[in-house]
């Protein structure tokens, strides 16, 4: 009897995955392996810092299509993740938060389909009456798949930067974990003062509004866009650049 329950107890312990790790759907019983696989929840501690979920592995109640009042489709809830199934383009398929924030640090883990382009923008107006997307508006962290992506990749638009303004810094390691795990980002903004991580290693920094902030943007991709990074305070996008990508762990704290 004691074989038995021996042999029983190692074949549950070896179908444990942790969930979002792997393509495959896991069960209830395999999202109880370890601590470690209770993604999209926040310890005490987290909570006591003014922490909140924008994500909580099952709903999507926090956000919405970019100028609309719901959200399409190409975005599910997979395996604890929030997905995007990659059906958009340049413009079309972005999702943004329901609430506006201003000063904030904001964090998420994010993998990327093999050669996959998205971006994470911040600042956004959602007056899609005026504006045909995001970009238009927001100020993008990178998200792109340095290694496999297909075209060439100026160092403006490879994984971290902000997206034609900034460059990610050489020196850092970046992007650590292509071919299926998971990169943790941070964003911070406070002010003028803006930090993009990844994977623990502060890769650009940047105060917006500054001489230096205007010329990029008036030498550069921005010129056409006058509203471009202007906003004080608006929503933050994911965006569908028709590539799969997943995230977890969303959240945020006001600062």
């Amino acid at each position: 009897m004691f074989k038995k329950h021996f042999a029983i107890g190692l074949l549950a312990l070896a179908v444990a995955t942790q969930s979002c790790d792997s393509g495959n759907k896991t069960t209830a019983k395999a999202e109880i392996a370890t601590p470690a696989a209770k993604h999209n929840t926040l310890t005490a501690t987290e909570k006591n810092e003014g922490w909140t979920l924008l994500f909580d592995g099952k709903s999507i109640d926090k956000w919405k299509n970019f100028g609309k009042e719901s959200i399409s489709k190409g975005w599910v809830v997979e395996d604890g993740c929030l997905k995007s199934l990659g059906k958009g383009g340049d413009i079309g398929g972005d999702i943004v938060t329901v609430d506006e924030f201003e000063n904030f640090e904001l964090s998420l883990e994010w993998k990327i389909s093999h050669g996959g382009n998205s971006g994470i923008f911040y600042g956004v107006n959602d007056n899609s009456d005026k504006y045909k997307a995001p970009y238009y508006t927001g100020p993008e962290y990178q998200l792109i798949d340095d290694i496999g992506f297909p075209g060439k990749l100026n160092e403006w638009n490879k994984a971290g930067a902000n997206y034609a303004m900034h460059l990610p810094d050489k020196s850092k390691k970046r992007l650590q974990m292509i071919g299926g795990d998971f990169n943790v980002t941070k964003i911070v903004v406070k002010g003028n003062h803006v930090e993009h991580w990844l994977n623990g290693e502060k890769i650009v920094e940047f105060e917006r509004w500054t001489p230096d902030w205007e010329e990029r943007k008036a030498k550069g991709k921005w010129a056409k866009y006058p509203d471009y990074g202007t906003l004080k305070r608006g929503r933050i996008g994911l965006q569908d650049h028709g590539s799969p990508i997943w995230f977890r762990n969303i959240k945020i704290r006001e600062l």
